[in-house]
């Protein structure tokens, strides 16, 4: 009986170390290997294409821990990362340099999208990310946003977009994200 539990024990340890260290391999080869920064100026390069990125894990969402947050050289320079297909993100991952293989991928905010927002508020089926009405603050950081509640963020989008139509003729935003095939914990 001692030597069952004791095999019981050592699988379960071997199981709970190689968690996370590494999930599912990819079979898709990335196109190339970015960093944050980089990532984040020429996204559109790179949209719908394997990539493999490296940063350190600043933050991984409480709500079933499904996003992480990897920085760049400061904390301006921040790109989602979603876990896809492969769980939770293993909580090692937090302030660790995580490599990740995944599909860069866009999300565009246009006003079509605002309206769609404001009405699962109105019928008070908007998703809830982060604590009270005001989003996650990593997440928003990392589009750059500043306002405190919904009405506010909306407000703040339409006038971003009406910017961008007039500099770039563009009328959304564009917001990029990583999903991810797999990762790794480097440090």
């Amino acid at each position: 009986m001692r030597i069952k539990n004791f095999l019981v024990i050592v699988t379960a340890l071997f199981t709970l170390s190689c968690a996370g260290n590494s999930s599912k391999n990819s079979n898709a080869k990335p196109v190339a290997t970015v960093e944050v920064d980089a990532l984040l100026t020429g996204a559109t390069e790179y949209v719908d294409k394997v990539i493999e990125i490296e940063g350190i894990c600043t933050h991984i969402c409480q709500h079933g821990g499904r996003k992480m947050f990897l920085m760049g050289s400061n904390d301006t320079k921040t790109i989602r990362i979603e876990s896809g297909n492969l769980g939770a993100f293993n909580q090692r991952c937090q302030n660790s340099v995580v490599k990740v293989i995944g599909t860069l991928c866009e999300e565009r905010i246009d006003e079509a999208y605002l309206q769609n927002w404001e009405a699962a508020v109105a019928a008070n089926t908007a998703e809830q990310h982060g604590d009270g009405e005001s989003g996650c603050d990593t997440e928003k950081k990392a589009r750059g946003e500043t306002a405190t509640t919904t009405a506010e963020r909306i407000a703040d989008f339409r006038t971003k977009i009406a910017a961008r139509k007039a500099a770039e003729g563009k009328e959304y935003l564009s917001f990029y994200y990583v999903v991810a095939e797999s990762y790794e914990v480097l440090e």
